[in-house]
């Protein structure tokens, strides 16, 4: 027997089954929560795109008038660094979009290729940095007005850290790991942009060649957040989540009355919603009414208990009679390893 949360709304006056549960909270809040979620970001890179995007328009307006290669660097990153809301923005209105026959989990995986787009983005950017900066050691040119150019530097840091501090916020809380490692994307760059005010100083002090080897630290910069960035959106694809979550849910499964042991459990995420499957083990003896209240129980301590989740699968099984393997029948087909 399966329990499958889109099914059991725990008595939700819009969608409940009247299960004998006496509160409103069910896989339709979780839904509902989900795509307040989804709204959330669709703000926050809004905002962000628009405050990165004027950061980058003025900071190209002083890179004409001083001809600084790290700052121009600095630049291309910040602008990047906007560019990449775009995807993010798109991805977060198809995953509102309800589930299909074709696509029955949804369309939340399309903030995860997002992700995909972000990493390809940072790497543009070390790319073009780099370029310019070895271009300027070869060929130097003079930088007019070197005080202009730091100020850029500061300017290009307290947008790129604004921009950082209210993406990481709303990133976590709505579980959205490509909005996080925007926000730490952000934050680098930000830092990065007081490197410009470095490169500017030692212009200042009779040291030319300083503004582009500022310039080439920055791609350095630029390729570190490159690995962490790719390493997070690697982690999603991949299915993985963070292993205290799994402890924690397995034990919000085993302390649920009824539940004789539990046989496997998966949890993942679909773009920034959790999903799991559990199959429990209960007393042979109860009847399929029984075994599905223990069921509906389990399904509702998990919404409760793990943050993010929106939908889950409980699968029902008879514990032990006398060394009998309910699940022999099944035995020659293949099946994945499971945590329990």
């Amino acid at each position: 027997m399966r329990i499958r949360g889109a099914g059991h709304g725990h008595g939700h006056g819009r969608r409940g089954h009247g299960h004998g549960h006496g509160h409103g909270h069910g896989h339709a809040d979780a839904v509902d929560d989900a795509l307040e979620a989804s709204s959330e970001g669709i703000r926050a890179v809004k905002v962000s795109l628009v405050v990165l995007g004027v950061t980058a328009v003025a900071q190209a307006g002083l890179v004409v008038l001083t001809g600084s290669v790290a700052l121009l660097a600095d630049t291309i990153h910040n602008l990047s660094d906007a560019l990449t809301a775009v995807p993010l923005w798109i991805a977060f209105v198809l995953g509102r979009r309800r589930p299909t026959r074709s696509h029955t989990y949804g369309y939340g995986r399309a903030e995860d290729l997002a992700g995909i787009f972000i990493v390809a983005m940072i790497a543009l950017s070390a790319v073009l940095a780099g370029y310019q900066s070895v271009s300027r050691l070869l060929d130097p040119r003079p930088i007019d007005l070197p005080w202009v150019v730091a100020g850029a530097g500061v300017i290009g840091f307290l947008g790129n850290e604004w921009v950082a501090a209210y993406r990481i916020r709303i990133g976590r809380r709505i579980g959205s790991a490509a909005l996080v490692a925007d926000g730490h994307h952000a934050r680098t760059d930000g830092f990065t942009s007081l490197a410009v005010v470095l490169g500017a100083l030692g212009v200042l002090v009779g040291l030319p060649l300083a503004d582009p080897i500022i310039g080439l630290v920055i791609t350095v910069a630029i390729l570190v957040v490159l690995r962490s960035a790719a390493r997070d959106i690697y982690r999603r694809l991949m299915d993985a989540v963070d292993p205290h979550l799994t402890a924690d849910a397995l034990d919000v499964v085993r302390a649920t009355p009824g539940v004789v042991d539990v046989e496997s459990f998966r949890v993942r995420w679909i773009g920034h919603r959790l999903h799991a499957e559990t199959g429990i083990l209960v007393d042979h003896r109860l009847d399929v009414v029984a075994a599905h209240e223990i069921a509906n129980e389990v399904h509702h301590r998990l919404l409760h208990g793990v943050a993010k989740l929106v939908d889950v699968t409980v699968h029902v099984s008879p514990g032990p009679v006398d060394g009998r393997d309910f699940h022999a029948m099944l035995g020659h087909h293949p099946h994945p390893a499971t945590v329990c």
